[in-house]
């Protein structure tokens, strides 16, 4: 049995700007980081003793009689395109619910893919997991997603990710433990009780990228300003401004991105002394991520209470294998 332990992500500054159709022609830039709330996913291979060829246990059950029956897509098209027909077993958990805003699809492919390479016993590099996880989702599942979310579940840490037209490159910023743990400390994240389906309203942000040039090329500006931001010596409060001045154009790229239910929350977290915020992923809902310094936190609470507080850390490891204890299959 292997299993593989990936952490999803938080996203602060150039979404929109990770999408193949702006960055293969425009400069395309994120700055993320990881955080301590991870997919789990095991696998082994079955011996042939069992009604179904396959098995995988996710949000659904599935007992398969081949690997290509599978109606998970990610889980379909990685076995696929890792050439796996042999009989397995697989079991998925999350810290976090799917649909939320943290990258959760593209964190379950690339644990997924480090779990079936340590099964068939190979230690791919992390350049490897982002750039194979991003041709299963993009091109074999064509998924309308983004590149930043499988760049960051494979590398790891706090990052700007630049996305250039044939290539990706994951940088890590010249900054303290203790700088990031101060801005660690600044940062609130509360999930609004919603789930939506980031492809559909990625599609739309697709649909009208020609139409908000000007728009993203903002955002990615504010990749490089939040960068400069986080590694001087100066209050932190310009970057949760700059964090609500982003939300502000990200909003406006699409009337799928946010609703009055989510816009009553961030008013409220604002007049409660949040300096800035955004919804997490494409929007429409799931996790909120407020910055406000430490001593207004408990009024932001309170002025949110009805939302689930999810306090948590930046983690810098990556996708990993935790556990590893390999039979060979059993052929049939």
């Amino acid at each position: 049995m292997v299993i593989s332990r990936t952490p999803y992500r938080i996203s602060f500054f150039g979404g929109g700007t990770d999408y193949p159709v702006w960055y293969r022609h425009e400069k395309g830039a994120v700055l993320a980081t990881t955080i301590n709330k991870y997919c789990y996913i095991s696998c082994r291979w079955l011996p042939p003793f069992f009604e179904h060829r396959s098995s995988a246990s996710y949000a659904k059950l599935e007992l398969v009689s081949s690997n290509s029956r599978f109606k998970h897509p990610s889980l379909r098209a990685t076995l696929r395109f890792l050439g796996i027909t042999e009989g397995i077993q697989i079991h998925h958990d999350g810290d976090l619910p799917a649909r939320t805003g943290i990258g959760s699809s593209s964190t379950f492919t690339v644990g997924l893919l480090n779990a079936l390479y340590a099964l068939k016993k190979v230690t791919p590099s992390k350049l490897r997991l982002l750039q194979e996880s991003i041709h299963i989702e993009q091109e074999m599942i064509r998924e309308s997603v983004g590149s930043q979310d499988q760049t960051m579940a494979a590398w790891g840490g706090f990052r700007r990710v630049d996305f250039y037209q044939d290539r990706i490159r994951a940088s890590a910023l010249s900054v303290s433990k203790t700088r990031l743990q101060e801005l660690q400390g600044h940062l609130m994240l509360l999930f609004t009780g919603f789930s939506r389906n980031a492809s559909v309203i990625a599609a739309h942000q697709i649909a009208e990228t020609r139409n908000k040039k000007a728009t993203l090329s903002m955002m990615y500006q504010m990749v490089q300003q939040a960068g400069a931001i986080v590694e001087g010596t100066g209050n932190l409060d310009d970057f949760g401004r700059l964090l609500h001045e982003s939300w502000m154009l990200k909003r406006s790229l699409t009337d799928k991105i946010t609703n009055p239910v989510i816009d009553g929350f961030y008013q409220k977290a604002r007049r409660a002394g949040a300096l800035g915020g955004k919804l997490l992923g494409a929007g429409g809902g799931g996790f909120m991520l407020l910055f406000a310094h430490p001593q207004r936190q408990r009024a932001v609470l309170r002025a949110l209470q009805h939302l689930l507080y999810v306090p948590f850390q930046f983690e810098d490891k990556g996708s990993q294998i935790i556990f590893s204890q390999q039979h060979d299959a059993v052929s049939p």
